[in-house]
């Protein structure tokens, strides 16, 4: 078995932080926001929590002490205590969950798939189909509406606010687990996590065609296509994007299509689905990403038929998000969580291994 790392080179790493026009269409992007701040020569010595509140907007005292307890502030590359005082050129790092913006959403009742919930998180079982957070068209009937109501005795939820728990987000259209932070505690240390590409997120799909070898792994930065700003594009010199890292394994193959395992080292918008398609290997049945068509085989006679019914079976990419493994807020420990298939897509799979086994 291929062991996937868990972290990318600390040089690789860059700050990141999600910026209003991301915002909006950045779904399946980590939501943190981080900060990198030299300190002057002329500091007087003070202490981390006011020195950094002096310097970051749009946060508060509370904020700050919990992103300190949360081991997500470092000076010069490692956490400090809460009474640990600045110096002179110092380098400070801050990890924080993405601020809540000014909208409200309003709860709404709905039947949540939880896996699992105790006092600082809980786990999300998302169907295909549902949107994880109000945007443009999708105000009413999200993720986020339903968390609204489930967490709303809860500081997240408090007010409406449009992003109870959020810490990741995954398509509209792509099955699979989601962690929600019930706490300001959690949502910052999970946050942290997922800056240092600790997280481990691995995703079941289906691809046209084999992917080279047993296994292998994509790199190229992605980020909006210049073409079409609905869909992202691959730049694998980095002259555009953010760097993006995906491992994947071969699980089994059926001749035109190949199930596959991915483990994401960074989480971009559309990161498989546009990686997959660089590798010239698109999700099966993903439409923005050329998927939507016959890419391997003739494209008549009863394998159409027999393709255009699978198709109908599954009108969504073949996406579905697995297992998510991390350390528990508070216990201390790896906890790891997994999710089954869904029925479409465990309908597909079966369908093309009847028809690798009758051909």
């Amino acid at each position: 078995m291929y062991n996937f790392p868990s972290m990318i080179p600390n040089d690789e790493i860059e700050d990141e932080e999600l910026t209003g026009d991301e915002l909006d269409a950045a779904e399946g992007d980590e939501l943190y926001e981080h900060h990198r701040i030299v300190v002057d020569r002329g500091q007087e010595l003070l202490r981390i929590d006011k020195y950094v509140l002096s310097r970051l907007r749009n946060t508060s005292r509370n904020k700050v002490q919990e992103a300190i307890r949360a081991m997500a502030v470092e000076v010069n590359g490692a956490p400090v205590k809460p009474n640990y005082r600045v110096k002179p050129q110092d380098t400070i790092t801050i990890t924080l969950p993405e601020p809540p913006r000014e909208d409200r959403v309003v709860p709404e009742e709905m039947a949540l798939d939880i896996r699992y919930e105790d006092a600082e998180l809980l786990i999300v079982n998302k169907p295909s189909g549902l949107v994880v957070h109000p945007a443009y068209g999708h105000w009413q009937g999200t993720l986020v509406n339903g968390l609204a109501h489930h967490l709303a005795n809860l500081p997240t939820g408090r007010n409406s606010n449009i992003r109870p728990g959020l810490v990741h987000r995954i398509d509209k259209d792509t099955s699979g687990l989601l962690v929600i932070g019930k706490t300001d505690f959690a949502m910052t240390h999970l946050s942290n996590q997922f800056f240092h590409h600790t997280i481990q997120r691995s995703y079941l799909a289906l691809v046209w065609g084999t992917p080279p070898g047993p296994t292998g792994t994509i790199r190229g930065h992605v980020g909006r296509s210049v073409r079409d700003r609905r869909v992202q594009s691959v730049y694998p010199t980095g002259e555009q994007g953010k760097p993006a890292v995906t491992h994947y394994e071969v699980l089994e193959s059926f001749g035109p299509v190949t199930l596959v395992r991915c483990v994401l080292e960074t989480g971009r918008t559309h990161q498989i689905r546009v990686h997959m398609q660089y590798l010239g290997h698109p999700l099966f049945s993903d439409a923005p990403y050329g998927g939507d068509r016959i890419r391997v085989g003739q494209s008549n006679g009863t394998y159409r038929a027999f393709v255009e019914n699978a198709f109908a079976l599954m009108p969504r990419q073949a996406l579905h998000a697995r297992s998510l493994g991390f350390v528990h807020p508070t216990s201390g420990e790896q906890v790891f969580f997994e999710a089954e298939l869904p029925e479409d897509f465990a309908a597909v799979l079966e369908k093309w291994r009847a028809w690798a086994v009758n051909n």
